[in-house]
């Protein structure tokens, strides 16, 4: 599990177009790497449209944007192109990124118990620290953007 003060991977996974994304591919700005439970869902729809709709105020910030999910690179590929998502999503396919980060568990949905990822962001900077993490709880999907930019 990652906590704050911790130095995130340097390798954090494949992209929708099979490129590997690294922590030195982004040296010098800030990452917001966000896990996300399901492609195409609402809520995972609202806080992805939320840091679009934002993302040149995140980059001018000096912020880059990733999002993960378990969903395959080709779900991946339809929910940015349906989205006109700006940034990569990783393709965790593996739950390597998930389980390293602590974000993989038990969740519960109508008394029903299944395993799934908890919505969690990390903001992690220049040096690849992570400095900041929003909880499960504390995300607000449909005004994500701004709690990032609002620290």
């Amino acid at each position: 599990m990652i906590n704050i003060g911790d130095k995130a991977p340097e390798v954090l996974g494949v992209n929708e177009n099979g490129q590997e994304i690294k922590l030195s591919d982004y040296k010098g700005r800030k990452i917001v790497l966000y896990f996300y439970p399901k492609d195409n869902t609402s809520g995972c729809t609202a806080q992805a449209c939320s840091l679009r709709d934002a993302y040149s105020d995140l980059r001018k910030a000096g912020y880059e944007v990733i999002g993960v999910s378990i969903d395959s690179a080709a779900s991946h590929i339809k929910f940015k192109t349906k989205n006109e998502l700006p940034f990569d999503l990783i393709a965790d396919t593996d739950k390597t990124l998930v389980e390293a980060f602590g974000v993989w568990g038990e969740k519960k949905l109508y008394g029903r118990a299944y395993m799934g990822t908890f919505r969690t962001t990390f903001i992690i900077n220049e040096e690849g620290i992570v400095e900041r993490i929003i909880s499960p709880k504390e995300v607000n999907t449909k005004d994500h953007s701004s709690q990032i930019l609002n620290l």
